[in-house]
């Protein structure tokens, strides 16, 4: 068996400094994982883990996300391309680590669903932040959030702030583009509608791209995202289908058709929709 020698230099006394694991907080990481089946059932701690990643993809995109919102608001849009392309890769993350959730078989998730009680993907915080912050927004999803007074103030800010989508509509109208007061002006607590006016201003962008060179990558750098949401979302949807079936979700949703009714949801539809009129 072929083996590698330690390097001279390489560090073996880790008593003083930091350390890997130290520095990961590995303690705290790893002693999360907490399955509450009795006895403990072996695939408890795939879908822990698999839920966990996930809000740590979801934290990262958060992070990402207020970053390109910052940048845009101070007209800063090409710096936003590689952090929308990173959101792009994180969601690809998100997307693929499905497939390890979909070797859970029915007979091996009923037997310990029942745990979770009344526990929901569907509750996450984090998880309607980035709808908030993408524009999905919906007041009455606070509601869920209003005994966890930190997740509810955070929410309730990006409810009330412009998101991704405005900011880049506002960026528009800054250099020249001709957007109406109606959409400058909207109630930006409420899911963005689509406007006749910003695709007739998308499809300028998009027939002179030469002339507005940052816009169009931008517009791009969206419809990436958008799409890797839709992605995300449909493949959640068959994951779901595939373990549960027809089943009600256990935070009391339909399951499976409530799922179904967002899969052809877009955070920007004009963007979409200005491709059939070019």
């Amino acid at each position: 068996m072929a083996q590698r020698p330690l390097e001279p230099g390489t560090r073996t006394d880790l008593s003083s400094g930091m350390t890997y694991a130290g520095y990961l907080r590995l303690d705290k990481v790893l002693s999360a994982q907490e399955p509450r089946s009795t006895p403990v059932h072996h695939d408890e701690m795939l879908f822990i883990i698999q839920h966990q990643t996930s809000e740590l993809w979801f934290k990262l995109m958060i992070h990402e996300l207020r970053a390109a919102m910052d940048l845009v608001a101070r007209d800063h849009l090409e710096a936003t391309f590689k952090i929308l392309a990173r959101v792009k890769h994180i969601q690809a993350q998100l997307t693929s680590q499905w497939s390890v959730l979909a070797t859970l078989t029915p007979s091996e998730y009923t037997q310990f669903r029942h745990v979770l009680g009344n526990a929901s993907g569907f509750q996450s915080p984090q998880y309607r932040l980035v709808e908030f912050l993408l524009g999905n927004k919906d007041p009455a999803m606070l509601r869920m959030h209003q005994t966890e007074a930190v997740w509810h103030e955070q929410l309730e800010a990006a409810l009330n702030a412009p998101s991704l989508y405005d900011e880049f509509l506002r960026y528009l109208a800054r250099h020249g583009h001709a957007l109406p007061a109606s959409v400058l002006e909207r109630d930006i607590t409420r899911a963005h509608p689509a406007d006749p006016a910003i695709i007739a201003v998308l499809r300028a962008i998009y027939r002179h791209p030469d002339s507005h060179w940052d816009e169009y990558e931008m517009c791009e750098k969206l419809l990436d995202v958008d799409e890797q949401f839709a992605l995300w979302r449909f493949r959640h949807l068959k994951v779901v289908s595939r373990i549960i079936g027809m089943k009600r979700g256990t935070g009391g949703t339909s399951g499976a058709p409530f799922l179904r009714q967002m899969i052809d949801h877009v955070f920007f539809p004009e963007l979409w929709d200005v491709r059939t009129e070019l």
